[in-house]
């Protein structure tokens, strides 16, 4: 596989997609829910689904793809070359804001992300990584990350995790958010990943993650050495949704076992 050639061809793919949301602004976009009210879809997300499909169907027959919005092939294992996409990773930020959203590609060959992208479409920045070769943003290579402390992290969370849920034990979770510097969220794991690979946030939790909101942050990430798991510390299947953390890896062992604690 020549994955400079895969690299290009994913990379013009993103682009051409992010050039077709944008014009998408001048239409009508149709807004439906699916599994809740705030599981939001939308005409675009199934359009540009349906037009990385057509594209990777024609030139690479024998790769499958696993999108969202459920045009793609049936995954029940990693084996060969699967696409993990998400055409429009934070569909309610889409919807109400039009901007913090992202394109979110992972291509892995039997199992291991060879190639992940995060296309920030509003902003232009496009976050991309090879295996073993680094990770960029707009072709700008990203530093290592730094160790760091709880005491001075800003961690990517989302406020209903503070409040009693049925997942984690929210106490510790407060604890957390009274010693970390600082708490943010953005409304896209494809986004607030990048933030953790470029030292923006130092962590980044969330509960149900599907295989293609992680599958190209995850690989981003892992360049610049943050730590990607579900939050019993164990490798994601990438088959099905799990919980989901990625975080500087100074820090990765300290936050599951001192604060984050799932409900039994």
């Amino acid at each position: 596989m020549n994955w400079g050639a895969m690299d290009r061809y994913a990379k013009s793919l993103i682009k051409e997609a992010g050039h077709h949301i944008k014009h998408s602004f001048f239409t009508e976009i149709e807004i439906s829910s699916k599994s809740s009210a705030n599981d939001l879809v939308t005409n675009i997300d199934r359009e540009i689904e349906q037009f990385f499909i057509t594209r990777i169907r024609r030139d690479f027959p024998n790769h499958r793809i696993m999108g969202e919005e459920g045009f793609g092939d049936e995954i029940q294992s990693l084996n060969g070359v699967i696409w993990f996409l998400d055409p429009i990773d934070g569909t309610m930020n889409f919807i109400h804001q039009k901007r913090n959203f992202a394109i979110s590609l992972g291509i892995y060959i039997d199992g291991i992300g060879m190639l992940g992208y995060v296309y920030d479409v509003m902003a232009d920045d496009l976050y991309s990584a090879m295996k073993d070769e680094g990770a960029y943003l707009n072709d700008i290579r990203l530093p290592q990350l730094t160790d760091t402390t709880i005491e001075e992290s800003i961690i990517g969370v989302n406020a209903s995790w503070i409040a009693p849920n049925r997942y984690v034990e929210n106490n510790p979770m407060i604890e957390l958010v009274n010693t970390c510097r600082g708490t943010r969220s953005y409304g896209s794991a494809a986004l607030e990943m990048t933030h953790v690979a470029t030292g923006r946030v130092d962590v980044y939790v969330s509960m149900r993650l599907s295989p293609w909101d992680i599958a190209g942050g995850m690989i981003i990430a892992g360049e610049v050495g943050a730590i990607s798991s579900t939050l019993n510390g164990e490798q994601s299947s990438l088959l099905e949704q799990e919980t989901f953390i990625v975080s500087n890896a100074s820090i990765h062992s300290q936050l599951l076992e001192d604060f984050i604690v799932l409900k039994k």
